[in-house]
């Protein structure tokens, strides 16, 4: 049985993925290492959660309805910028000409579909320990 310490040890992540089942697999995944996780279908969602409530990390996709992913970033860069050095991107857009700059400015914190348990894992590990 966890106590508020081991709570409050955990580190809470955001993941912001339409893809109901990929979101769903993610928290899983994360929560069986250990992460405390929430998830937002839109970066509307994602964006309100972020204002109101603290995360430490933020596994975001680019693709996604009403505000996508780098323009999520970028509100979030106006309204909270501590929280940016915080991101990891996740996509399957790679060749997508809308997002290139973006993914050329975020290349060491952008993943691409399909991604590995070890890889995910690590990508966040390395971010968490640059961040913290």
């Amino acid at each position: 049985m966890e106590t508020k310490t081991d709570e409050a040890k955990k580190k809470h992540v955001l993941i912001v993925e339409d893809e109901v089942d990929l979101a769903l697999s993610y928290k899983e995944l994360l929560e069986a290492h250990g992460y405390s996780v929430h998830t937002a279908p839109t970066g509307v969602i994602a964006l309100k959660h972020i204002l109101n409530k603290p995360v430490d990390a933020v596994i975001c996709d680019l693709k996604l309805p009403q505000l996508e992913g780098d323009m999520f970033y970028v509100t979030v860069e106006r309204t909270k910028p501590q929280v940016c050095d915080r991101f990891l991107f996740i996509t399957g857009v790679a060749d997508n000409p809308k997002f290139q700059p973006f993914i050329n400015k975020m290349k060491d914190r952008v993943l691409f579909k399909p991604v590995s348990v070890e890889q995910l894992l690590a990508a966040l590990a390395d971010l968490l320990a640059k961040t913290h």
